[in-house]
């Protein structure tokens, strides 16, 4: 969301208690964030999960981690039950929407959004909020696989760079886990992030073994 946008929304929220999330951030928190949803198409995907890790500067706090789960979308079958792993019983206990984005908006508030692939996670948030609440997310996003690309582009000028999540953790010496849920994969993310905006990339081995 760029800065007229902002100030629209901040213009159309006046008086509301929420116009403080359309202000510029402070302080150096971002939150990692992650969704887990009926589909991998935008258009039509529901929400299942919503995770969200702090990071403070080079500081992954996990401790201060968000996770929740919702009431199974109508939208839920066996084929996207495959994308998740969460099946109907799993989510017995999950809570309805609204209260799963009210206590979402509350942990993030207006803090930049880290991700692998994040723009595909606000667009389903951005849909969820504009029917809740009446408004898109302000948060300024933050792609961990533009920042790693961006880095080894420098190495290896006009390379093919192979940006699926394992390749990219496997380069970073970073964990990647094979069975994905929303918390692991916002932790990830996070240790994408402060890895590659505090450290230096390492040097890109073409004869590394691949797990």
């Amino acid at each position: 969301m760029n800065k007229l946008q902002r100030y629209y929304w901040s213009y159309r929220l006046k008086g509301s208690p929420y116009q403080a999330l359309f202000h510029d951030t402070v302080g150096d928190e971002c939150i990692s964030l992650d969704c887990e949803t009926t589909s991998l198409n935008p258009k039509q995907a529901e929400l299942v999960s919503i995770a969200a890790t702090k990071i403070c500067g080079n500081r992954i706090l996990t401790s201060q981690s968000f996770s929740i789960t919702l009431r199974a979308p109508h939208s839920l079958n066996a084929d996207s039950v495959k994308i998740h792993q969460l099946r109907h019983q799993d989510l017995s206990q999950g809570v309805d929407e609204f209260t799963a984005l009210t206590q979402l908006l509350a942990f993030i508030g207006n803090r930049p959004l880290v991700g692998y692939h994040i723009r595909y996670d606000k667009t389903i948030l951005d849909r969820a909020f504009r029917r809740h609440f009446g408004f898109p997310l302000p948060n300024r996003l933050i792609e961990v696989s533009q920042i790693y690309h961006d880095k080894l582009e420098q190495q290896l000028p006009n390379a093919y760079i192979d940006l699926s999540l394992s390749a990219i953790c496997h380069h970073l010496d970073l964990p990647c886990h094979e069975r994905h849920n929303a918390l692991q994969d916002t932790i990830t993310a996070a240790l994408i992030f402060v890895r590659l905006r505090y450290g230096e990339l390492p040097p890109f081995s073409a004869s590394k073994p691949h797990p």
